[in-house]
């Protein structure tokens, strides 16, 4: 019951971020931003307990990707009124984008909610998903996939 209510706190928190980042009016508030929903989506990763993906996300684009952006933003001088222009002209491709990635959101969770369900097996104490990634990548066991 907590973790779903974590769950539905850090949804919450990376909806809020992600507009902040496209509605922001500062480049670096933006950057901002985006480097709070990289944190908010590590965390959903880690209820789903997959820490390494989390730590992998951290790392790669909170730690060099965003910190590169917002170096580049702040070294840049953007005139934000030419980048703005074209705005009302591509808003009928943005409406149309946007709707095609709306009816794929509600496809998939329809299909999550009316159709069938995998099951989900409980995980033996002391279970590292990082230490099972690990061990296919870097043992025999991964070739055994492609043999067969």
């Amino acid at each position: 019951m907590f973790e779903t209510w974590l769950f539905y706190a850090f949804a919450a928190v990376l909806v809020v971020s992600g507009l902040l980042v496209i509605t922001a009016r500062n480049p670096v508030h933006g950057v901002l931003f985006l480097v709070l929903a990289s944190f908010t989506a590590a965390g959903i990763w880690l209820l789903l307990r997959a820490e390494f993906l989390a730590i992998a996300l951290v790392v790669v684009y909170v730690g060099a990707v965003m910190v590169l952006f917002l170096f580049v933003v702040m070294m840049l001088d953007i005139n934000l009124e030419r980048v703005r222009q074209g705005f009302w002209r591509n808003l009928p491709l943005a409406l149309v984008v946007g709707g095609i990635m709306v009816f794929e959101m509600v496809a998939v969770l329809g299909n999550r909610i009316y159709g069938t369900r995998p099951t989900i097996t409980p995980v033996p104490p002391g279970y590292s998903n990082t230490k099972e990634l690990g061990r296919v990548l870097y043992t025999d066991y991964a070739y055994a996939f492609e043999i067969a």
